[in-house]
């Protein structure tokens, strides 16, 4: 059985985001998503999800770049940004390696997030999480335990080396994130599969701000051999306007129009792929 989980991350950040969710599910484009719990458009989210029941959604939780669920005050080493988190994930963990962050504020804020969308009427298929705070050491394994307890028991194990023959050769900068995402997954994936938790066997997605285009799917659809894979991927309908909110030059229109592609789920189809998301794992 090949299995392909294109996952939407950012759902619930914006409503460019929303929409694009919403017109690739209707377009079979994509079956998954993340939710961000503390985002303005949370609701929104959520209402599109329930209209759209063969959407699986997860919970991304976020610790960077956000809005935090609990008032600012209850977690005071996370909310350090005019009651908003810190802006990336280079500042994040310069606080967390010298002890700047409490681990209980991360607890306390991450089973938030996690209860709102419980709350809301949502059962999660998994976890991941906003610039891939969640594969941290000393954070993995509580976002494990939090899930479990939650009964939650998939989660996504983000890769930092791809082999995407469309993507630019990086700056050392890059490299530098990129490897230590490899390491970190094989020692989270060896974790996460001995508390009997359930992940894609592989992982794509541009840490660095790349976007997925028609060309890599269909490329991907090429060399895809058995098993599952994730596709983590940021779709939006206008690029302007979500550049602007979100402070991230990123194509979000050609990811949309990557996976919605005619010739992309035609080849997929052909390759005997099957667009799934965490739930079936």
């Amino acid at each position: 059985m090949k299995k392909l989980i294109v996952n939407a991350d950012d759902f619930g950040r914006q409503p460019l985001i929303n929409q694009a969710v919403a017109e690739a599910v209707d377009k079979k484009g994509v079956l998954s998503a993340s939710l961000m719990a503390g985002e303005p458009y949370f609701a929104e989210a959520v209402e599109i999800a329930q209209k759209r029941p063969q959407l699986g959604v997860g919970v991304h939780l976020t610790l960077v770049d956000g809005r935090p669920v609990l008032p600012a005050e209850e977690i005071p080493t996370l909310a350090v940004n005019e009651g908003c988190f810190l802006p990336d994930h280079g500042a994040f963990v310069k606080h967390y390696v010298q002890g700047k962050i409490a681990h209980e504020d991360i607890e306390r804020e991450l089973a938030a997030q996690l209860d709102k969308v419980l709350q809301a009427g949502i059962t999660p298929t998994h976890v991941d999480s906003h610039q891939h705070m969640h594969m941290l050491p000393g954070i993995f394994p509580l976002v494990l335990k939090l899930a479990a307890e939650r009964g939650i028991k998939r989660v996504r194990i983000s890769r930092g080396i791809y082999g995407n023959p469309f993507t630019p050769w990086p700056g050392i900068g890059d490299l530098v994130g990129k490897f230590g995402l490899e390491t970190l997954s094989w020692l989270d994936r060896r974790q996460a599969k001995a508390q009997g938790f359930a992940c894609p066997d592989n992982f794509v997605g541009q840490v660095a701000g790349g976007a997925v285009s028609a060309d890599f799917m269909k490329e991907l659809a090429e060399d895809f051999t058995a098993g599952s894979v994730e596709v983590m991927l940021h779709p939006g309908l206008e690029n302007a306007p979500l550049i602007k909110a979100t402070g991230w030059q990123h194509d979000y229109e050609a990811e949309f129009h990557a996976v919605c592609d005619a010739d992309v789920q035609e080849k997929l189809s052909r390759k005997g792929i099957l667009l799934s998301n965490f739930g079936d794992l």
